[in-house]
């Protein structure tokens, strides 16, 4: 179902994190852009890039997709129509409650999307940027800072990983190796990656995730 403004605000009120598809290292363009507003406006921009993927925007971490456990509050789709319509299938179909709010940016609209969207009862908007619409109704929010955790290959090709912890807003270029895995504290609670479910189960007596992450970094 197509959102109004007034439900389209209080959806936006609700939630913290926004993830934004499509928004990769290239900073001439509108994702890239949008998860720099975003920020600045309290929310936590959760970009998605496959190829630039270990990389930082405005430090926050680029996850190459989106793993299985984590429940997207609103996706952003910065993509063509036939990109956001196989991506949607899929999200669609893996996912029984509507979970997430859909956010067609200028140019990723797609009528046959729509209609599933609207089979499946899930909320979208469109005909609309979500960065325009934020400072149109002087939406901001308190942020809520979080370590983020990553794991590369090791350089030296000894078959080992580098698991390293990272500071909110801590900027890092992109692995020289193999990522394996990045996301934050609430990605690695979540996730069914086979990463953050082995970090999980390392968690010792009296430890909290967070303080086993960082205890794994050093």
């Amino acid at each position: 179902m197509q959102l109004d403004r007034d439900n389209t605000l209080t959806a936006l009120r609700s939630i913290e994190r926004v993830h934004v598809i499509g928004a990769g290292l290239n900073p001439g363009s509108p994702a890239h852009n949008a998860v720099h507003d975003i920020s600045k406006r309290g929310w936590c921009p959760i970009p998605v890039h496959p190829r630039d993927a270990g990389g930082t925007i405005a430090g926050y971490p680029i996850r190459p997709l989106i793993d299985e456990g984590i429940e997207p509050e609103i996706m952003v789709l910065f993509l063509a129509p036939l990109t956001a319509r196989a991506l949607l299938r899929k999200f669609i179909m893996s996912n029984s409650a509507p979970s997430s709010l859909i956010w067609f940016q200028n140019g990723a609209e797609d009528d046959v999307s729509e209609g599933w969207l609207n089979q499946a009862g899930w909320p979208y908007v469109k005909h609309d940027c979500i960065v325009r619409f934020m400072e149109r109704n002087d939406l901001s929010r308190e942020p809520n800072p979080m370590p983020w955790f990553r794991q590369v290959r090791d350089e030296r090709e000894s078959g080992c990983s580098m698991w390293t912890v990272h500071e909110y807003g801590e900027d890092s270029a992109p692995p020289q190796s193999k990522l394996e895995w990045v996301g934050d504290l609430l990605e690695l609670e979540s996730s069914n990656a086979l990463i953050p479910r082995y970090v999980r189960g390392l968690i010792g007596r009296n430890e909290s995730l967070e303080q086993c992450g960082r205890r794994l970094a050093d």
